[in-house]
């Protein structure tokens, strides 16, 4: 009698629950948005419960299946995903979205409540203070640092050069990682390349794992359970490495600032600066003389300086390696830029110069055409905490709004063939005409990428540097590549090319 009752109790808790998610405000207007079959009770929970690589796929199969507007849901969470730009532009272009949710909460435990996870007055608080240290007069000084790395680039790949093929990921990222530290943080890594893996890649990588293995399994979205489960102690091994390494930079540009005088408070003379002929100043400087105003404390800079490592430097770093695999696969499109950079140098091998970056059109055209096929940042998300209509469709509040930028750039209605790599999309005759939220490689509205600028004149530094000494040959090819879910765009295995010189002489 009594296991009966139980039972009986038991069905009656499941049929209410269930009655509730559906039934109430939010889960009657979900429910009207098209989506995968749910289960009983259990909505999605199961259908993201998948592989990374699975994750990827089916998103992009999902919004075919269900179009422009689909949703997963599951008890009370629920994810909306928009694809058409006007309804991107809704939500991305207003101050009343700017909050984050998950997976951006699983940064926590490392990036705190930096730029990248902060909301409300604190993000905006945060976004007016850090503005100044992108402005182009502080990023012409950057000029020469993004110069001296983009020839250690340039000296590494030379030994490379012989090689069959060439791993571009390690090659890469410790060049960009070098950029941050310097131009970011005022100081250098010292480290040879397995060092470096060991202090800073492998940890951030490990983070980005145990980040994708919560989202896949919705019982760990609490962290009083995950921090009983064998991945939270991974994770904290992790953070400990991680703030070892920031530690150790926000110490030493400190010792530097004793020992130099420097300061933020006069930025004149920029000229001189261009070319590296006065101390160099880091946007970490800005975020210490804000300590002394009483603007920021400590905590805050160590938010904002894993912020800009992590930022800084993995995304562009993505970008340089699929730009350059794509370039190695589009032979004529390389004998372009070739062209262009004879145009600009001629045949001497002259420094370059930033006037010369503006000279770069063409150049230009190629990076944002790499950015659409393999956006760095392939997902954005954003939490609603009030009803907004989209299209025919009230998505309700308390709901994550998502944005797979990877299948939004191809979107064949306003990117024609769009597996094809077409720089001219992007000549400026050709943009007018185009929404401005079908491309958004840097998100969009108030909380797009406060770095943006920063990013594409290190691309455009780093690829003109390595394309006026090496032809690039092809070794992986675009249909190679299987993609899997991360922070940023990765795929599953490594990206090789081949380096060749394009100076004869050398």
């Amino acid at each position: 009698m009594f296991p009966l009752i139980y039972f009986l109790w038991f069905c009656i808790l499941v049929l209410g629950l269930h009655s509730y998610f559906r039934y109430n405000y939010g889960g009657r207007l979900i429910h009207k948005i098209k989506g995968p079959k749910t289960m009983f009770l259990f909505g999605n929970i199961f259908d993201i419960f998948i592989t990374p690589v699975q994750m990827f796929y089916y998103q992009i199969e999902w919004r075919k299946s269900f179009g422009n507007l689909w949703k997963l849901n599951g008890f009370s969470f629920r994810a909306v995903y928009l694809y058409k730009p006007e309804d991107i532009e809704i939500v991305l272009s207003s101050t009343r979205y700017l909050d984050k949710s998950y997976p951006y909460t699983f940064l926590y435990p490392w990036l705190h409540e930096g730029l990248l996870t902060s909301a409300g007055e604190k993000w905006q608080h945060r976004r007016k203070m850090l503005t100044p240290a992108f402005h182009f007069l502080i990023l012409k000084r950057f000029f020469a640092t993004f110069c001296d790395h983009a020839q250690k680039l340039v000296n590494t790949v030379q030994k490379e050069v012989n090689k069959d093929e060439s791993d571009l990921f390690p090659l890469i990222s410790k060049a960009t990682l070098g950029v941050i530290c310097e131009t970011a943080m005022g100081t250098t890594t010292g480290d040879d390349g397995d060092s470096l893996a060991n202090k800073y890649f492998k940890p951030l990588h490990t983070l980005a794992w145990t980040m994708l293995y919560r989202v896949a399994r919705i019982w760990y979205y609490s962290d009083a359970i995950f921090q009983f489960s064998g991945v939270a102690k991974i994770q904290k091994d992790a953070l400990n490495t991680l703030e070892k390494f920031t530690t150790h930079i926000i110490q030493d540009r400190r010792e530097y600032r004793k020992n130099n005088n420097i300061s933020t408070e006069c930025i004149d003379d920029v000229e001189d600066d261009v070319y590296g002929k006065k101390p160099k100043l880091a946007m970490l400087d800005l975020l210490l003389d804000e300590e002394k105003k009483g603007n920021i404390d400590e905590k805050g800079i160590t938010e904002e300086v894993d912020t800009f490592m992590f930022e800084g430097h993995d995304t562009t770093a993505t970008a340089l390696c699929f730009m350059i695999m794509r370039l190695a696969n589009e032979p004529d499109i390389q004998d372009k830029i070739a062209a262009e950079m004879k145009s600009i140098f001629g045949d001497s091998q002259r420094a370059l110069t930033i006037e010369d970056l503006s000279k770069m059109k063409y150049l230009e055209c190629c990076i944002k055409e790499s950015l659409r096929m393999y956006p760095s940042v392939p997902f954005i998300s954003r939490y609603i905490k009030e009803d907004v209509q989209i299209g025919d469709h009230t998505v309700p509040y308390n709901t994550m709004v998502n944005f797979n930028v990877f299948d939004i750039h191809r979107n064949p209605n306003i990117f024609p063939d769009p597996e094809k790599f077409i720089p001219e999309r992007f000549l400026p005759e050709n943009c007018i005409s185009r929404h401005p939220y079908a491309y958004i490689p840097f998100s969009a509205g108030p909380r797009n990428c406060i770095g943006q600028k920063f990013a594409l004149m290190e691309l455009k530094t780093m690829m003109s540097s390595l394309l006026r000494r090496f032809k690039l040959e092809p070794v992986t090819k675009p249909e190679d590549l299987t993609f899997t879910t991360d922070v940023v765009l990765r795929t599953t295995h490594p990206i090789y090319v081949r380096f060749r010189n394009r100076i004869s002489a050398l």
